[in-house]
């Protein structure tokens, strides 16, 4: 009866790994978003530079870059109010 405590831990594990990389969630209708290059024109005049840009599975933009300072950053954004949700 080994198995069965094995499997439920390594079940486990894969779920805590999942919603450990998972990002957030963004709501906003997509007829009310910030237009991307538009929304990218207002990050770089911010004084970000942006490396990757993409729109994530939960609906929320995200960069991958550099802010102003120059250190790296991995933010998200709530593509209808460009409110950060979620900084790393």
């Amino acid at each position: 009866m080994k198995l069965l405590p094995t499997t439920l831990f390594a079940a486990l594990t894969a779920f805590v790994a999942t919603a450990a990389i998972a990002g957030p969630t963004c709501t906003a209708p997509q007829e009310k978003w910030i237009k991307v290059p538009d929304f990218k024109a207002r990050l770089e005049a911010e004084g970000y530079q942006i490396k990757t840009f993409k729109i994530t599975s939960g609906n929320c933009y995200e960069i991958y870059g550099h802010d102003k300072a120059g250190k790296k950053v991995e933010i998200y954004f709530d593509p209808q109010t460009a409110a950060v949700v979620l900084a790393r």
